[in-house]
């Protein structure tokens, strides 16, 4: 997740909501469909970042390609810039519900007061929610069991590391990156409990350039990896590259990536040789049910929680590194799923 310039305070302030995105300085990508009046309008609102994160939005981004090629649906795509005001988020959301687009998928937790305010003012507007929760009626909570992947990849990290010094990085430190950290950390330790895990985080509270500063995640791994850390996971968005490409840079170390399987992103292919695997969130599977279900005139409500159990969360196996260990991470998603190991959300 990524950059640029705070929206003005003049744009954010604005009543005429019928201004485009655009011009409040927001990046914004339409497409057309059949042009039939009864299409289905899909309207995506990114987090930090966007479309071409390599992460957590590109999954978002690959629900919404296959909605629109399924249904022939007219879409529209805004993203959040970093710094921006709650009030922001909100003229994005009711932007896209006052173009008719229907469903509108916010994505991401930072929206979640924002959703409960405009889908209120569009009662018949069907709204989606990624990675919060809101009690709106209108409104597809789209929630996954981040812990559960995290802890298989804690597996895998502890039967890989040379000496049992694993790191993990962290965007913010935030409660849903600290479900990451604390399921990779379970997994880790009651594989190897002589194994240590060091955590840190890129940024704090409201402070969320930590998902998009590929810098400061590349810094952050340097240090763990000159302390002999040789399998890092991170949670950390659009920063994730960054420290990819410094334990790429170290002969023997292995990265995991997070929200998509990042070893076959084009933008890090280079370094997919260093990449173990990636826990993928599969935000790709909530986009597209909700479209669906709207499209179909049943519109998906309430809370859809995708676990380990339904393949909401998975570990990646490109690159045929897990070959040898697969068993065990096999034997571990079976527990979990069969309830006989309890993966915790807090450290």
């Amino acid at each position: 997740m990524r950059r640029v310039s705070k929206i003005s305070a003049a744009c954010a302030i604005t009543a005429a909501l019928a201004l485009t995105a655009t011009a409040c300085g927001e990046s914004s990508t339409e497409s057309s469909g059949s042009g039939d009046e009864k299409q289905l309008k899909i309207g995506m609102a990114y987090d930090v970042g966007g479309r071409g994160d390599n992460s957590f939005n590109d999954s978002a981004a690959r629900g919404l390609d296959k909605a629109k090629a399924e249904f022939d649906a007219e879409t529209k795509e805004l993203t959040a810039k970093t710094g921006e005001t709650p009030a922001d988020r909100e003229t994005r959301l009711a932007s896209l519900a006052e173009g008719g687009y229907n469903p509108v998928i916010a994505v991401g937790f930072a929206y979640k007061d924002a959703v409960d305010k405009v889908a209120a003012k569009f009662p018949e507007t069907n709204f989606g929610l990624v990675d919060s929760v809101s009690e709106a009626k209108n409104v597809d909570s789209i929630i996954f069991t981040e812990e559960q992947g995290s802890y298989l990849a804690g597996v895998a990290a502890a039967l890989k590391s040379k000496d049992g010094k694993i790191g993990f990085i962290g965007g913010v430190d935030l409660p849903l990156i600290k479900k990451f950290a604390a399921g990779f950390e379970q997994g880790v330790l009651e594989t190897d409990p002589k194994a240590s895990v060091q955590i840190q985080y890129l940024t704090t509270g409201s402070d969320l350039s930590g998902f998009g500063s590929p810098d400061k995640g590349k810094a952050a791994a340097k240090g763990m990896l000159d302390k002999g850390i040789d399998v890092i996971y991170a949670a950390a968005g659009g920063s994730g590259a960054g420290v990819i490409e410094a334990v790429a840079a170290t002969p023997g170390a292995w990265a995991i990536g997070v929200d998509s399987d990042q070893a076959k992103d084009p933008a890090l292919s280079k370094y997919a040789g260093s990449i173990l695997t990636s826990v993928v969130k599969n935000v790709d599977t909530g986009v597209y049910d909700l479209s669906k279900s709207v499209h179909d005139g049943k519109p998906l409500t309430g809370v859809n929680s995708y676990s380990l159990a339904k393949d909401g969360v998975s570990l990646t196996t490109t690159g045929g590194h897990l070959k040898d260990i697969q068993a065990k991470i096999d034997e571990a998603k079976k527990k979990i799923v069969d309830g006989a190991i309890k993966v915790k959300t807090t450290t």
